[in-house]
């Protein structure tokens, strides 16, 4: 793509790039100093178009390529991505501001994990099973719209890509138009892999434009979106004009749980840290600690003081901890969200809506603590989208229950205890997708995905693979068995 290159004018379409019929192109940021990075394609309906068409004509070979070839692909990719792993972090520390340490780490370090990880599990998923006289088999959805946020670029897109190849289907990738550079990079990759024209394409443009384009298309049977709840409204809506199927990983207000026999200083330490990861820019974000109301003035002296000691600055600093926002919009909208809860009585214990010290340009915002939260307050309820925590006391376990689960999210959550198995009943009553139990990691091989508003379907493990495949079962005949019909001696069924 010519990385270095102010000027990008194709997509990667039928293994070519190809170029586009825009004449407007968007402006990609370095949101760490505001400076220009790139110029991309404002895709149009034709670009979109093309590359669904291109994934559709691909679809027939792709789908009887053996499943061994697909994995042999995958392992591929997964070795090439370890081997540019330096310059994808560099990228996305570019576009995302994302500290290199994170880039490299979790940002790259993870999407590489991920992807390996469904070549293992592709080995053993069961494409075909026996049940009783029937063969039930489990076929490629077809042609998968991939459309992808800025907050974790590579990480979202291979969740949602690997799965997709490995069952099958071809995919046209929309990436967000933030951080559309990973994405190029990507591209180049899989074609250094030896996949066929067509089975990966990317195409560059706005939710509104090219999303909605290829969302609409005759030849994209399923969309898979991680974005907004209003994106995914609006998705979920065009997509049933045609009953396409959809996946949709959405947003989160989750709460870290900290039982009254828990070790207070370990659980809010994880929690902070948490909050702070990406500054604060993760569905995954625990913004809301819940404590006991006898320890909640102990704990919200900790977290303040924990806070202080995060470094904001340059992402490509080895020692920084917090890297800007994503844009001007999105600080303005956190600035934003700071300023209710001191309106509406949270006390402001750390952090606020000013700049941070040495950060004259770029999108900054300081880590920021607020105790006495009530869970009526906005800062309680919506969900933020970046480093921001509420301390929220509760009276017993039951009403800790109803604080948590009082959402329209249900994406990810944390329980702390010293009684493992009490913390498991509680993590049981929870109404989220995901629980993460006295600072249990995050696996590549489990299930991912929300109830409520938090979305439809599930990403990674063996659930995550399913979701590209269709359910299909051939009645096979029974050595005694005789036609079934009204003027015919039926079986008991």
């Amino acid at each position: 793509m010519g990385r270095s290159a102010q000027l990008v004018q194709s997509h990667w379409i039928d293994g070519d790039w190809r170029l586009s019929e825009a004449v407007e192109g968007i402006d990609v940021l370095d949101p760490s100093d505001e400076s220009l990075l790139a110029i991309v394609p404002a895709g149009t309906p034709g670009d979109a178009h093309r590359a669904a068409h291109g994934a559709r004509g691909a679809l027939p070979r792709w789908k009887e390529t053996p499943l061994k070839q697909r994995i042999a692909f995958v392992e591929r990719l997964a070795g090439r991505l370890a081997d540019r792993a330096d310059e994808l972090a560099e990228v996305i520390t570019a576009e995302v501001g994302a500290p290199i340490t994170v880039a490299r780490q979790a940002q790259v370090g993870l999407a590489i994990a991920m992807t390996a990880s469904f070549a293992e599990l592709a080995a053993g998923f069961a494409f075909e099973q026996r049940v009783g006289n029937s063969l039930v088999l489990k076929e490629p959805a077809g042609v998968v719209a991939a459309i992808t946020p800025w907050n974790v670029p590579l990480l979202l897109t291979l969740q949602k890509v690997v799965p997709a190849l490995l069952a099958g289907c071809t995919v046209v990738h929309k990436p967000s138009e933030l951080t559309p550079l990973h994405a190029y990079l990507l591209a180049e990759i899989t074609a250094e892999c030896g996949l066929p024209p067509g089975v990966f394409n990317v195409v560059v443009g706005t939710g509104e434009g090219t999303g909605a384009d290829l969302v609409r298309s005759p030849h994209v049977d399923l969309v898979s979106l991680t974005g907004s709840v209003r994106a995914g409204r609006q998705v979920a809506s065009m997509a049933a004009g045609r009953v396409k199927r959809v996946h949709l990983e959405l947003g989160g207000k989750n709460a870290s749980v900290v039982l009254e026999d828990a070790d207070l200083r370990p659980a809010v330490a994880a929690t902070v840290d948490q909050m702070c990861f990406n500054s604060g820019q993760a569905c995954l974000q625990w913004s809301r600690l819940l404590v006991p109301a006898g320890r909640h003035d102990e704990a919200a002296e900790l977290a303040a003081g924990l806070v202080g000691s995060y470094r904001v600055g340059d992402p490509r600093d080895p020692a920084t901890d917090l890297g800007p926002l994503i844009s001007d919009q999105a600080r303005e909208r956190v600035r934003g969200y700071i300023k209710s809860g001191v309106d509406e009585g949270a006390r402001l214990l750390a952090g606020g809506g000013g700049a941070p010290e040495g950060c004259a340009r770029g999108f900054y915002v300081r880590p920021t603590v607020f105790s006495g939260v009530r869970d009526t307050m906005t800062i309680a309820k919506e969900e933020i989208f970046g480093p921001v925590l509420s301390i929220i006391p509760y009276r017993d376990e039951e009403e800790a229950l109803r604080i948590a689960d009082n959402t329209v999210y249900g994406l990810h959550g944390a329980v702390w205890s010293a009684d493992l198995d009490r913390a498991q009943a509680f993590a049981r009553r929870m109404r989220v997708g995901q629980v993460d139990i006295n600072g249990g990691p995050f696996n590549v091989l489990a299930p991912f995905g929300g109830v409520k508003q938090s979305g439809i379907g599930r990403e990674c493990g063996l659930e995550g693979l399913a979701e590209f495949c269709e359910t299909k079962s051939l009645q096979l005949p029974l050595e005694v068995a005789e036609p079934v019909g009204p003027r015919l001696r039926a079986h008991a069924i």
